[in-house]
């Protein structure tokens, strides 16, 4: 039976997740839950530090949850995406 790769329960409705790294390669990870995929694989805001559900914004500084985040963190242009 195939096991969650975050939490290691052995579950008969696992699935598989691939994720596209910025430098080209992939993440894969076979996960029981949407709660572990997210634990593994969703990226985490460079200013607070939370996991980023949504788009985002990016610079070359990293990815921020939100617009606040990124001007907190010194950058006055980027905007959320509506």
């Amino acid at each position: 039976m195939p096991t969650c790769d975050t939490c290691g329960n052995d579950y008969d409705k696992t699935f598989t997740l691939t994720r596209a790294n910025p430098s080209g390669a992939e993440t894969t990870g076979t996960f029981d839950s949407f709660e572990c995929a997210i634990s593994a694989m969703a990226p985490v805001c460079t200013h607070c530090g939370c996991r980023i559900l949504g788009h985002g914004v990016e610079n070359e500084q990293g990815i921020f949850c939100c617009a606040h985040c990124a001007r907190q963190s010194g950058d006055a242009q980027l905007t959320d995406r509506a």
